[in-house]
């Protein structure tokens, strides 16, 4: 007669544990991916030029919406974020010591970001205001 013990292991089911290292990875992949597409589009719409001036001012011309002027901050965000957890990267694989403060170089990168985005929140919400209010 056997029965099923408390020792036994539980099911897991995803291979993520959600340690800090591992959301810092995700939304790294993520503001990457965000600022490649911005680059892609931006070569796109700066080469209408070539097709004709007209072309690229009317495409130019449909950016001047507010939800542009909100994708932008989220490219300030994406861009910020991909800098400083890039340096945060570099010191875990370069410096010795990286590999122990890990968790706290992730802190410190979310605490730089807020501090650096707030202010920018702040300056593009102003010419938000101020052209679309």
């Amino acid at each position: 007669m056997t029965t099923a013990t408390s020792s036994a292991k539980p099911l897991r089911r995803t291979l993520y544990r959600g340690d800090p290292g591992m959301w810092s990875w995700v939304l790294h992949r993520i503001s990457g991916a965000t600022i490649f597409f911005f680059l892609f589009v931006h070569v796109l719409d700066t080469a209408l030029v070539r097709v004709g001036p007209q072309a690229y001012n009317e495409v130019v011309e449909t950016y001047k919406t507010p939800i542009v002027g909100l994708m932008e901050l989220g490219l300030v965000a994406a861009v910020l974020y991909h800098a400083l957890n890039g340096i945060r990267v570099i010191l875990i694989d370069f410096w010795e010591h990286g590999p122990r403060y890990q968790r706290l170089m992730f802190w410190t990168t979310g605490i730089i970001w807020l501090l650096v985005m707030v202010p920018a929140t702040v300056v593009v919400g102003m010419h938000m205001l101020a052209r679309f209010g």
